[in-house]
């Protein structure tokens, strides 16, 4: 398997011969405003430029899957850019419904799994944000996903979305046992408290499954943001999973 980080939750997963393309956000940089009353809502956003051309992005893609429809992961410059011909997944009707309407003619749910070329896709649940945050804004908040990849020639892959770490995170590593687990690592701030995981859930999913490899993503891009690389990278060192923990930068590639 490959992971190349794009930028944000945006990535490429290389597995058993076909590309997907997660979560695609193409706007400039500073496309957007500050999400309102989140951390940093001053400054827009994404805060750093495509490490790449979108040309370069979608040149071998196979299928597309998007985890939520937050503009951070599924926006209007990604959506005037993608073939409309080309495999969509999501992770209900909903969405399958709200990417139809925007030309896309190839579109899926996993709410059923699905198998793509071989391999097989399961949906995961996930809550992003805590459960007051889930209480008062919700439904700003929204269902999310993950998706978890396997195939006989390849590790099994937990691709973890837009969560904290709860009880349904566990549930999927429990029944897939992953050999590699994907976590959008960026500890983005509410004004209830992180919505998506950071550094100490980094280690809880290190002390889950200690022989897996982690890959942090949605990382240091969009204003509320707070963990950086350096600093999730210092503290992987300082409690001995560096070996375990990969951090790429935006277009760096991971083989694992």
């Amino acid at each position: 398997m490959k992971f190349t980080q794009v930028r944000n939750a945006t990535a490429i997963i290389e597995y058993a011969n076909s590309h997907f393309l997660i979560d695609p956000l193409f706007a400039p940089k500073e496309a957007y405003s500050g999400l309102p009353g989140t951390y940093n809502d001053h400054l827009n956003w994404p805060t750093v430029e495509l490490p790449m051309s979108i040309e370069e992005i979608l040149k071998d893609i196979d299928a597309v899957i998007v985890t939520h429809t937050h503009p951070d992961h599924w926006d209007e410059y990604a959506i005037n850019a993608i073939p409309k011909s080309i495999k969509v997944f999501t992770q209900n009707a909903a969405d399958a419904d709200q990417i139809r309407q925007s030309g896309f003619t190839d579109v899926d749910s996993l709410e059923n799994d699905a198998i793509f070329n071989g391999i097989k896709l399961n949906k995961t649940s996930g809550q992003h944000g805590s459960d007051e945050a889930m209480s008062v804004i919700g439904d700003v908040l929204g269902e999310v996903s993950g998706v978890v990849f396997s195939h006989a020639d390849e590790k099994t892959v937990y691709l973890v979305g837009d969560t904290l770490w709860n009880h349904d995170v566990e549930d999927a590593i429990e029944r897939y046992q992953p050999e590699v687990m994907i976590l959008n690592a960026g500890d983005a701030q509410s004004p209830f408290g992180s919505i998506i995981m950071g550094k100490e859930d980094t280690l809880t999913a290190h002390k889950a499954l200690p022989n897996a490899t982690i890959i942090a993503t949605h990382m240091e891009s969009v204003n509320h943001a707070t963990l950086t690389r350096t600093e999730l990278n210092q503290f992987a060192a300082k409690n001995n999973m560096s070996d375990f923990v990969l951090v790429p930068e935006d277009g760096e590639t991971c083989t694992v």
